[in-house]
């Protein structure tokens, strides 16, 4: 007989209790359930269940090979799910959880693209700038940039963006441009509210030495794009990653504040929760990401 079937059978008795309950589970008669585990106790040569008139219960041979027996048969429906779901089609609603200014900026416009490649899908898009519970909010997966807090998530990387602190040419002109990190302190600035600490901007020396500057804002909003725009119009100096200056970059409306210091990088990346196998949906979508923005990053944005 089938070592799985035989297995199957005993777990499915101890779980119901009794050799009618575990056929009817089982859709099978309760004669083939007790054949089934009668072979795997000749087979093992050792009795696994106490039979009585009234019920049947493991012995302690068999509670211990029940734990083992039932680890084999989960492990065993898990590959049998995971062939299924690698060889169906993407199909199902995708809610997915994006930062505003990277969601608006650089995932929306490339969305189209994707629901024409996979027409089964279905996508929700929230965009907030708020960290979130993927598996208590009911989110497939969500988008992160910089360091990654939580370790029970899955990740995988799809590009970077550096940091710069960036202003307007007419600020430079008013006030001047800081020389080195500490004339920070002499100068207007722009800070992200959502950020944890918001107020510290983390920056490397042209020496290398790690610094961590520590200043009060003139302005504090909780939008990328606000702040791009407020520095812009000269209001003083934002510390912005790539895919939000990049372009005022390249048009001159924005200049680099210290271009003697390193670029900071941070990645960019797909987090889903945990599991042994990847559903065909996300899977499929953070594969197109990683195609889309292969040639992103950590500036060409």
């Amino acid at each position: 007989m089938d070592r799985l079937t035989e297995m199957e059978a005993f777990a499915t008795v101890v779980d119901q209790g009794g050799f009618t309950d575990a056929a009817k589970k089982m859709g099978i008669s309760k004669s083939a359930v007790s054949k089934h585990v009668s072979a795997l106790e000749a087979r093992l040569g050792a009795r696994l269940l106490n039979r009585t008139t009234r019920r049947v219960s493991p012995t302690e041979i068999g509670l211990a090979y029940y734990d083992r027996a039932r680890r084999v048969l989960t492990d065993a429906g898990e590959a049998d799910a995971l062939v299924t779901s690698m060889q169906s089609d993407p199909s199902g609603l995708l809610r997915i959880s994006v930062a505003t200014d990277f969601g608006v900026n650089h995932l929306s416009p490339v969305l189209g693209e994707f629901l024409q490649e996979f027409p089964d899908i279905t996508v929700n898009m929230v965009l907030n700038n708020r960290y979130v519970e993927l598996i208590s909010e009911g989110f497939d997966m969500a988008i992160r940039i910089g360091e990654l807090e939580d370790s029970s998530l899955r990740a995988r990387k799809l590009t970077e963006t550096s940091k710069r602190m960036v202003a307007s040419p007419s600020y430079f002109q008013k006030h001047g441009r800081p020389q080195r990190i500490d004339d920070l302190n002499e100068h207007k600035l722009l800070h992200y509210s959502n950020a944890a600490n918001s107020a510290v901007w983390k920056l490397t020396a042209p020496s290398g030495e790690k610094r961590q500057v520590r200043t009060a804002g003139w302005l504090t909003v909780n939008d990328g794009q606000s702040l791009l725009n407020a520095a812009i119009s000269g209001l003083g100096i934002a510390y912005l990653p790539s895919f939000l200056y990049a372009e005022a970059l390249d048009q001159g409306l924005v200049e680099d504040a210290i271009p003697d210091l390193p670029l900071e990088t941070q990645g960019i990346y797909a987090v889903y929760p945990p599991g042994r196998f990847t559903q065909p949906k996300v899977r499929a979508f953070i594969d197109f990401l990683a195609h889309a923005f292969a040639e992103k990053g950590p500036e060409r944005w």
